[in-house]
């Protein structure tokens, strides 16, 4: 793998293709002189601050233009790329920019996301890249050392991954973000930074995207990443890297419960680590006779409620799957998987394991007891 550094401030002011008209009460654009200008800005981008950067493509096509008199201008514009071999769909992003015209050519003067849109990770500073086998790693006001740690481990991750998901069509790659802080790891995923204080990464995508979409994007949180020791950082990346590989085969039918319970059950998978020392929330209230009466619901894994409930909706998934995995097989709970993201868990359930969700949630139960009390 390597690391090279790049300047990313350059980026704001690029590729503007004007593709609609003022409104009438204002003079058109020179849109002639615009394209020339942004052809160019393209052709100096592309060969220099973005050169380390592997983008297959990337441009803005315009989706409204307002003149304000001879010389100013503004446009809402839709930024579209990709990553070349991570995204076989493009990636796309609403822009606000202002336009000037000096000794008669116009120039994008202010490039910053439209309201509501998230900014891209090169708008917060300067872009490192690292290239690992499996991994592609970009970071901003991160240690080289760190970053290439990172992609050592994302490497590592994805042949574990393909090992417990082998069918599927995903790339066996994961495009890594680490930005400088918690509160740009916010930023970037346009929510307070608080709620993921906790979180080491997060993945963002589209539930049940198709092949040709774009990759989706692991998100490390650098505060509490660096906490992990290389356990803990491994089992989160592998985690999240299974997000990416069942992407296409989830839905907001599949239950969380089984979404993240197969990621932490991937993660651990191949590991010497006991449900007892996996599982130390659920561990001590089974232990306690508090054990749970139903599975998780969807609204246990917010990042709102308190740690160890959380930990303990975690921990109920993975046994949930370990559960599937003990008595029905490996390849029972990937049909399930698959299954249940098509038609939901609940009849899931009977046609791959044939129980019920009552009969499952009982096995459950007692498993719970038999391996944690």
């Amino acid at each position: 793998m390597r690391i090279r550094r790049r300047a990313a401030g350059a980026v704001l002011g690029l590729l503007l293709l004007i593709g609609c008209t003022a409104p009438r009460s204002a003079p058109a654009p020179d849109t002639a002189g615009v394209r020339a200008a942004v052809d160019r800005r393209a052709a100096e981008v592309r060969a220099a601050e973005l050169a380390d950067v592997p983008l297959r493509a990337w441009s803005y096509r315009v989706t409204d233009v307002r003149r304000h008199g001879e010389d100013r201008a503004s446009a809402r514009a839709e930024l579209r790329y990709r990553i070349a071999g991570y995204d076989s769909g493009t990636v796309t992003g609403e822009r606000a920019l202002e336009l000037a015209r000096r000794d008669g050519r116009w120039y994008v003067t202010s490039d910053r996301p439209a309201k509501g849109a998230a900014p891209q990770l090169w708008e917060q500073g300067d872009i490192d890249v690292v290239r690992g086998k499996h991994s592609l790693v970009l970071g901003v006001g991160q240690d080289a050392a760190r970053l290439r740690a990172v992609a050592a481990a994302a490497d590592r991750a994805v042949p574990a991954v393909s090992a417990a998901w082998p069918e599927g069509l995903w790339a066996r790659r994961v495009v890594v973000l680490v930005p400088g802080s918690l509160e740009r790891m916010g930023a970037l995923l346009g929510e307070p930074a608080a709620g993921y204080r906790g979180i080491a990464a997060v993945t963002t995508g589209r539930v049940g995207g198709a092949p040709d979409g774009p990759a989706d994007r692991v998100i490390v949180n650098p505060e509490a990443y660096a906490k992990l020791g290389e356990f803990g950082q491994g089992f989160v990346l592998t985690h999240e890297t299974t997000h990416v590989a069942t992407r296409a085969h989830t839905s907001a039918a599949t239950g969380l419960w089984l979404s993240e319970g197969f990621a932490d059950w991937v993660a651990y998978r191949g590991t010497s680590r006991t449900p007892a020392q996996a599982a130390p929330e659920l561990r001590d209230a089974v232990r306690a006779g508090d054990t749970p009466a139903a599975l998780p619901t969807d609204g246990d894994f917010s990042f709102a409620t308190d740690a160890a409930a959380l930990a303990r909706a975690y921990e109920g998934g993975w046994l949930a799957c370990e559960l599937i995995a003990d008595r029905w097989g490996e390849v029972k709970l990937r049909a399930f998987y698959r299954a249940a993201g098509a038609r939901g868990w609940e009849r899931a359930l009977p046609e791959v394991l044939g129980t019920t969700p009552e009969a499952f949630t009982a096995q459950w139960r007692d498993y719970l007891r038999n391996r944690l009390g």
